[in-house]
């Protein structure tokens, strides 16, 4: 399995699309073998989700996403969890403990990618 999770830095990005990369953690049994880094070709409306379904991904872990993303993701049988916030290999190891839930936070307003409902 590989769980996905949107960063500025190593820290979970406030912002699907505006992330600086993706690190990218490889699961087995329960438990993160790799970590990698994949820096985020540019926010185009539809593309990074599929980018990211296409590379393998099978979670992915954000602060907020707008919501055609998430319909993409939902219908590439990729798992969306947002309103995370903090480290992302801490954010990644709570959702393997079964501890971090989705927010339902979507983002509605593009041109400022700074308003998500919470």
């Amino acid at each position: 399995m590989k769980v996905a999770v949107a960063s500025n830095g190593k820290n979970v990005t406030e912002h699907f699309g505006y992330s600086e990369c993706f690190l990218i953690f490889s699961i087995q049994s329960e438990k993160i073998v790799e970590e990698s880094s994949l820096p985020n070709p540019g926010h185009k409306p539809g593309f990074l989700p599929n980018f990211l379904a296409d590379n393998g991904v099978n979670v992915i872990i954000s602060g907020g996403m707008g919501g055609g993303a998430v319909e993409i993701f939902n219908n590439r049988n990729v798992e969306v969890i947002v309103g995370a916030i903090g480290n992302a290999r801490e954010n990644v190891e709570k959702y393997l403990k079964g501890e971090l839930k989705t927010t339902g936070s979507v983002c509605h307003e593009h041109a400022r990618h700074n308003e998500c409902e919470k």
